[in-house]
C-alpha cells in the first residue's frame, strides 16, 4: 500500500514555505476538536520566530550582530527576542 501522506522534508519536489503554511493552518483548524480559534496570528508567530531565529544564529555562528542584519531587526530587538525565548 503506497504512503499518501505528505512530508515536505523527505519529498523530491520543493515544497514552498506558504504551501507549509496553508497544510499547517488547515491541520490546526481541522483539529480543534470544538475548540473556539483566537490570537492565531501570535500562535503561529511565535512558533515559527523561535527556531528561525535559532536557524540564523546557527548560520551565523552566534553572530548576533549578523544574525540581526539577516533578519532585518536590529541588534536590540533581537537581543529582546533573544531574551523572550531564554536564549541569553
Amino acid at each position: 500500500m503506497e504512503n499518501s501522506q505528505h512530508n515536505p522534508y523527505t519529498d523530491s519536489v520543493p515544497v514552498s514555505l506558504r504551501e507549509n503554511v496553508t497544510e499547517i493552518m488547515q491541520h490546526y483548524f481541522q483539529n480543534l476538536k470544538g475548540e473556539e480559534p483566537c490570537h492565531v496570528h501570535d500562535f503561529f508567530l511565535d512558533e515559527i520566530e523561535e527556531p528561525l531565529i535559532l536557524a540564523v544564529l546557527k548560520f551565523t555562528r552566534n553572530n548576533q550582530s549578523e544574525t540581526a542584519r539577516i533578519l532585518g531587526l536590529s541588534r536590540g530587538t533581537l537581543r529582546a527576542k533573544l531574551k523572550k525565548f531564554g536564549m541569553l
